[in-house]
C-alpha cells in the first residue's frame, strides 16, 4: 500500500458550551494566518511531522490517521488523554483446560 502524504491540518477545540469543535484545513499557509506560529516541529517520532509549525495556544502536530495533521487545544489535549487512560480494553481470558490428573478424578 503506498504511503500517504498528511495532507489536512485539524485543530480540535472547545465550544463556549462545552462541544468539541473541529476546524480542517488544507493548506499550511491557511491554518497560519489564523493562529500565531511560535516554532517548528523537531522532535516528533512521527518523522513526516518534523518541520511542521508549532503554534502558540495549540498542542501539535501530531498524527490522526493517514493523512491528518491534527493540533489541540490545552483544555481538548488534557480531557481527550483522561478519556484514553481511563478506557481500558476489555481484559480477555484464556482458555482454561482441565489438567489431565484432574479431569481423570
Amino acid at each position: 500500500m503506498p504511503h500517504q502524504k498528511k495532507d489536512t491540518f485539524r485543530v480540535v477545540t472547545r465550544g463556549a458550551n462545552g462541544e468539541i469543535r473541529i476546524r480542517d484545513y488544507d493548506k499550511e499557509e491557511d491554518l497560519l494566518k489564523r493562529h500565531l506560529q511560535i516554532g517548528i516541529d523537531d522532535c516528533s517520532t512521527d518523522l513526516e511531522l518534523r518541520g511542521l509549525p508549532v503554534f502558540r495556544g495549540l498542542i501539535g502536530p501530531m498524527p490522526e490517521g493517514n493523512s491528518i495533521i491534527r493540533y489541540e487545544s490545552p483544555e481538548v489535549f488534557e480531557t481527550l488523554t483522561k478519556d484514553w487512560g481511563v478506557t481500558k480494553a476489555p481484559r480477555r481470558s484464556r482458555p482454561r483446560t482441565r489438567s489431565r490428573t484432574h479431569a481423570q478424578r
